[in-house]
């Protein structure tokens, strides 16, 4: 697709160097147009905090039978709608309550500590600390044999990359994509016939022996576990990280120095909100609807702008600064409604514990690149890398 037809379509280019650095000068422009408008090419847009949220929460909107072409039976349920979306949600759900979750904190911190012990001078902190944190957590959960994890990540980012709409992406990045999932499907497919033979205390062995899933349904959900369970933290622990450094806020993070476990789960909430790691999703309107006033016909697209809603001023003061003694957040960084990110306490602990972790033992770190090079995403934003030198600047 043209850059001119994606400026008519979405009202900016995702791919621009200036939009991918900094968004939200975007966002802000766009949102003077109106909490909700229509692109010139007939796009929906919700920039505003309410119809982003009302979306989330409406069940008349959903994602329907997806693009034409592709292949229903490898949808994973986060693309679903209700019943199957409850259906097969409602199987793993009860590994990602809170309660649950928190039983990890010992293990992700060992982790986090180990990982931070071995740097040294100068590092990227994404490959150092915030890609494999994330990626062993749920290599572990899973039962994934820790010899195979180092092979997930050119998978991964291809269908990280592969979440954005299938009509801006290029036939290569399509085919990289599907490719990327067919490699999914055949390693997954392996281990299962090892679970079912040898099952353990893991997700994936509870899974298999549930039996409540077709095969291509567990390969699915294999694949959106993995995947979802770590790029959206790997995002959030360098954008995280990259925010507190500009702003000179990462000893907030210390729990050693001045601040507590509860100030330091705030705190992410507000970098959650500053500069979240899902920016964007798409709903289709199921049948004739009005959203917040706007009719919306049966089968029109509106796309949510998470990272404006998130800096609407009609629902935070001076939404541009990153204020980690904010109030409560009720940001939109993990969705709302029956889509609400399932692995939504998983990321915040384990972006709590690692930044913390970071702090601790690094409290003189600084960055390297004060303009770091971001990944050409539109629907996740992270960075590409984040270079940062250990102990006072050189």
């Amino acid at each position: 697709m043209s850059t001119a037809t994606v400026l008519d379509l979405l009202g900016f280019d995702p791919f621009a160097p200036d939009f991918l650095r900094a968004p939200y000068r975007r966002y802000r422009e766009l949102r003077e147009q109106g909490p909700l408008f229509r692109t010139p090419a007939g796009m929906w847009l919700a920039t505003g905090y309410a119809p982003c949220a009302a979306l989330l929460r409406d069940p008349r909107f959903g994602h329907g039978e997806g693009p034409p072409g592709r292949n229903r039976g490898a949808r994973s349920f986060l693309t679903m709608d209700p019943p199957d979306h409850t259906r097969l949600r409602a199987l793993v759900s009860r590994a990602f309550t809170a309660r649950m979750i928190e039983r990890l904190r010992p293990r992700i911190s060992a982790i986090a500590e180990e990982l931070v012990g071995g740097m040294s001078g100068e590092v990227d902190l994404i490959s150092a600390l915030a890609y494999p944190l994330p990626v062993r957590v749920i290599s572990e959960m899973l039962g994934v044999p820790p010899e195979d994890q180092a092979r997930f990540q050119g998978w991964s980012e291809s269908l990280a990359r592969g979440l954005d709409p299938d009509f801006l992406l290029p036939e290569k990045m399509l085919a990289e994509r599907d490719a990327a999932r067919d490699e999914f499907h055949a390693y997954f497919g392996e281990l299962l016939v090892r679970r079912r033979a040898e099952p353990g205390g893991d997700l994936l062995s509870a899974l298999v022996t549930a039996d409540e899933l077709t095969t291509e349904e567990l390969l699915s959900t294999c694949v959106l576990l993995l995947v979802a369970g770590h790029e959206t933290t790997v995002n959030l622990i360098g954008n995280g990280a990259l925010a507190l450094l500009r702003h000179g806020a990462l000893h907030r993070f210390d729990e050693g120095g001045e601040g507590s476990e509860r100030n330091t789960a705030k705190a992410v909430e507000e970098l959650l909100r500053y500069d979240p790691p899902v920016q964007l999703t798409l709903r289709f309107a199921l049948e004739d609807v009005e959203l917040c006033g706007t009719p919306i016909r049966e089968g029109e697209a509106v796309m949510a702008l998470l990272g404006a809603a998130n800096r609407d001023p009609e629902v935070f003061s001076d939404p541009d600064r990153l204020d980690l003694d904010r109030g409560p957040v009720r940001h939109l960084a993990f969705g709302l409604g029956a889509h609400f990110c399932l692995g939504a306490p998983l990321a915040r602990l384990e972006g709590s514990v690692a930044l913390s972790a970071l702090a601790t033992a690094a409290p003189d770190l600084t960055l390297v690149d004060p303009t770091p090079p971001y990944k050409e995403n539109l629907t996740l934003r992270g960075l590409a890398a984040l270079p940062v030198r250990l102990g006072p600047p050189a």
